[in-house]
């Protein structure tokens, strides 16, 4: 009986199983822990726990053969060709408009521009003895009550940026009223001395997106210590065509290969964005936070070959793509997007599945592990599984709505799989391409193939419903003779 109570002591072996089995369970809560942390942060935080960082540049009018990574052989972009070896290019990214307003909207909002009411660029395009009275913008402004991703990011504990074109508002509906803690928005119609607000003030002779990626700079390094996102948008390559003078005479002397377009002011244009992306991934890197760090690079519509009304050079084409900015041909809506992320996306991966602008809202959620705002509607996908090589996005169709004139007639499209359908909507005939057969839409199968144009006129009518998308109506200032001039548009005239 005297070994009884020593009997009631674990064996120094119970004792070594009794450390293994707690151990051993410790290990699987752990892990378990962290796999739950997959299913919120995508499994994405980095080693301190941070959630990642995310950084968006957009670039305005910049076509989809503008860059040398999607074929280009004149315009230099050794900056953003490293970013696509190092990340993601998609061949099949869209603009959810082919001018800047409306898209823009569709990146904060997460909503179709339809669905926002900006259809067209503030304030917008007029012909007032055309065949149909375009319908106006709901709003020339984001409103106010539309819950933006920088809004839906704060929960998180991100601090958010915004510097650049906004194109959403002036004076009550600056970003600073729709949850961006810095902003600096540069008030467009130039490259050199460009007013801002708030007031900066900069050399005359400095070029617009050296200050914009200067003031980027600033807040990567004034946020290093916390989640941010930065959406640094550029006026460039918008024009009027300007550019600094080294530089054009750097692609006035260059050898240009036949056939193309190779403007060398535009060129240079190109290269001075080309070397803002290059600064920022040298400042994340500088910072040590490029590991933890997600870069969207992307553009707001079509790259734009000449001027609305015929004025101006030529400036750059977008083939193999057909037409340009200001259409829903591929030429005026498919974007040159890239995504790096490091130790996430495989680097030198493509990726061709069919995504839009609307696609970014949710998907920055996603990477933020941040909950979709309450009452939110958002009208995109987060492209995750995509980025990851994982699956792929839960949706049979993508939509444009543009009953505008600009570059060509108001229209609307659909593309589903392969196929692409366009609604014009001053005559009502129907265009249908096969994108993976004829990416140059050259090939109209509207009459080959009546019943599968039947079917997508019909979902795409059943989507403009849905988002209660103004339609032109009969003008009844029709003047056949005067249909092609130019007026100022009654919004504009009011302001």
């Amino acid at each position: 009986m005297q070994h009884s109570s020593q009997s009631r002591r674990p064996h120094p072996s119970g004792l070594l199983r009794l450390f293994f089995h707690r151990t051993t369970t410790l290990i699987l809560s752990t892990a378990v822990l962290f796999l739950s942390a997959d299913v919120l942060f995508c499994g994405d935080t980095s080693s301190n726990g941070r959630a990642p960082n995310i950084v968006l540049i957009l670039i305005d009018d910049l076509g989809w053969a503008d860059l040398g990574v999607y074929g280009n052989r004149f315009h230099e972009t050794p900056n953003i060709d490293r970013m696509a070896r190092e990340g993601m290019r998609f061949t099949d990214a869209y603009a959810a408009c082919p001018v800047c307003s409306p898209t823009r909207a569709s990146i904060v909002s997460g909503q179709y521009p339809a669905h926002v009411g900006v259809i067209d660029f503030i304030p917008g395009h007029w012909r007032p003895f055309e065949k149909l009275r375009v319908p106006s913008n709901r709003t020339q402004f984001l409103p106010l009550d539309v819950v933006t991703f920088a809004e839906a990011l704060k929960p998180a504990g991100y601090t958010c940026g915004m510097i650049g074109k906004w194109h959403l508002g002036g004076r009550d509906y600056l970003p600073d009223k729709q949850g961006f803690d810095k902003t600096l928005v540069c008030g467009g119609g130039r490259h050199f001395g460009n007013g801002f607000t708030p007031r900066l003030e900069v050399d005359k002779k400095e070029y617009l997106s050296d200050v914009l990626t200067a003031e980027a700079e600033k807040f990567l390094t004034e946020n290093r210590d916390r989640p941010f996102c930065l959406y640094l948008s550029h006026y460039a390559v918008h024009i009027p065509l300007q550019a600094v003078a080294q530089k054009i005479r750097k692609y006035e002397q260059k050898p240009k290969p036949a056939g193309g377009v190779n403007h060398p002011v535009y060129a240079a244009m190109v290269e001075h964005v080309d070397e803002s992306v290059g600064r920022v991934l040298a400042k994340l890197d500088d910072l040590g936070l490029a590991e933890n760090t997600v870069v969207f690079f992307f553009s707001d519509n079509g790259g734009l070959i000449q001027r609305f009304d015929g004025k101006g050079d030529v400036v750059t084409s977008n083939a193999p793509l057909r037409s340009e900015k200001g259409t829903v041909y591929e030429g005026g809506i498919r974007e040159p997007f890239i995504v790096r992320w490091p130790g996430v996306v495989k680097p030198g991966s493509t990726c061709g599945v069919p995504v839009s602008s609307v696609d970014f809202y949710p998907t920055f959620l996603d990477i933020a592990g941040a909950k979709r705002p309450k009452g939110a509607v958002l009208d995109g996908e987060s492209i995750i599984p995509l980025l990851k090589q994982t699956g792929t996005v839960a949706r049979d169709a993508i939509y444009w709505h543009y009953p505008v004139y600009h570059h060509s007639t108001p229209a609307g499209a659909i593309r589903s799989g392969d196929w692409k359908l366009i609604e014009f909507f001053d005559d009502g005939r129907l265009e249908l391409y096969n994108l993976r057969e004829d990416i140059g839409e050259t090939n109209n199968l509207a009459a080959a193939q009546p019943e599968r144009a039947k079917q997508l006129r019909e979902k795409l009518a059943q989507w403009r419903k849905s988002v209660d998308a103004a339609m032109p109506a009969a003008n009844p200032y029709y003047e056949p003779a005067r249909a092609q001039e130019w007026g100022v548009h009654p919004d504009r005239r009011r302001r």
